[in-house]
């Protein structure tokens, strides 16, 4: 069975870090193009970021130059450390995990982790 498990959400003041998990179990990890999403209150989901079999990695215009995202093969897991938040970074991160051949946000998903930015 598939799973994918998002950890380190949590309430940060603009200006703060985090750095959100997933970690995938179920899957051949190394085959999969992993995604981070994320989902405001009464906003569509959107895509934040992506890294490739081959460690690629692509932003959205709003997050570039604060998220970087990265994986760890050996451990299964996916990471987005977030610096400079800001209170329109506020929102539910899920991950996603897709082979490279099907459409980001084809696949797998997580169960999402709370992102507060607020002081």
């Amino acid at each position: 069975q598939v799973q994918l498990v998002e950890s380190g959400g949590g309430l940060v003041q603009p200006g703060g870090s985090l750095r959100l998990s997933c970690a995938a179990s179920g899957i051949i990890f190394s085959i999969y193009v992993m995604d981070w999403y994320r989902q405001a209150p009464g906003k569509q989901r959107e895509w934040v970021a992506d890294i490739s079999t081959a460690r690629s990695t692509n932003y959205a215009d709003s997050v570039k130059g604060r998220f970087t995202i990265s994986r760890d093969n050996a451990k299964n897991t996916v990471y987005l450390q977030m610096n400079s938040l800001k209170p329109e970074d506020t929102a539910v991160y899920y991950c996603n995990a897709h082979r490279p051949f099907q459409h980001s946000g084809a696949g797998y998903w997580g169960q999402g982790t709370q992102v507060t930015v607020s002081s």
